[in-house]
């Protein structure tokens, strides 16, 4: 009833003169419309831009996100300066969220999103907080055979080589000490912020 008295634009599909009978399609004209919008709004974009969008499904590598009749994707390496387990941690459906594209496939049209770009950097500050000789207290996140990664703030991991790990003993493996999920208090040894490393 609402369309009653408008005027609209449709493609005719059926048209039979001698019964005088007219079969007129709307929505694939629509349908057209969105396209040409979401494909002029996607030539609008440029790598580097930051933009609005909605969370609209999460998946096991990411969320893909409706940037308005079109989809990008934020995986999962790009959400946090931390490691993200389960995308769920981060975002969640239906979240508006402000994202940076990352990169704009020419040929697959394919939009790669980042939202950790958007947030401080946490190693730009790491020389200022941090020095050699400092106590620290921080969770294990990672077990190698050469050490363990502690996690002493958002984003900024130190390692503990093997053999820091206990005097007087010889440490066959770190997980003889230590394990994933352990909160541990050490000591900065050095502080490589151009290479990312902290030795604890």
């Amino acid at each position: 009833e609402k369309l009653v008295g408008a005027e609209i634009t449709c493609r005719i599909t059926k048209l039979d003169v001698t019964d005088e009978d007219v079969v007129v399609d709307r929505r694939v004209v629509l349908e057209e419309q969105a396209r040409g919008l979401a494909e002029d709004r996607r030539a609008a974009l440029k790598e580097g831009d930051t933009i609005s969008g909605t969370v609209r499904s999460l998946v096991p590598y990411g969320a893909f996100i409706d940037l308005g009749g079109m989809d990008g994707l934020l995986h999962i390496s790009d959400m946090a300066h931390t490691r993200v387990s389960k995308p769920e941690d981060v975002v969640t459906a239906g979240q508006q969220v402000e994202v940076r594209i990352l990169k704009i496939d020419p040929e697959t049209k394919k939009i790669s999103l980042g939202l950790k770009q958007l947030l401080p950097e946490p190693w730009a500050t790491v020389p200022d907080r941090f020095k050699a000789g400092q106590r620290v207290s921080g969770v294990v996140t990672r077990i190698q055979d050469f050490g363990a990664f502690v996690e002493i703030e958002p984003g900024v991991e130190g390692l503990i080589h093997i053999s820091e790990m206990a005097w007087g003993k010889k440490v066959r493996h770190p997980s003889d000490i230590l394990k994933q999920g352990d909160r541990v208090d050490a000591e900065i040894l050095a502080i490589k912020p151009e290479e990312r490393r902290i030795s604890l």
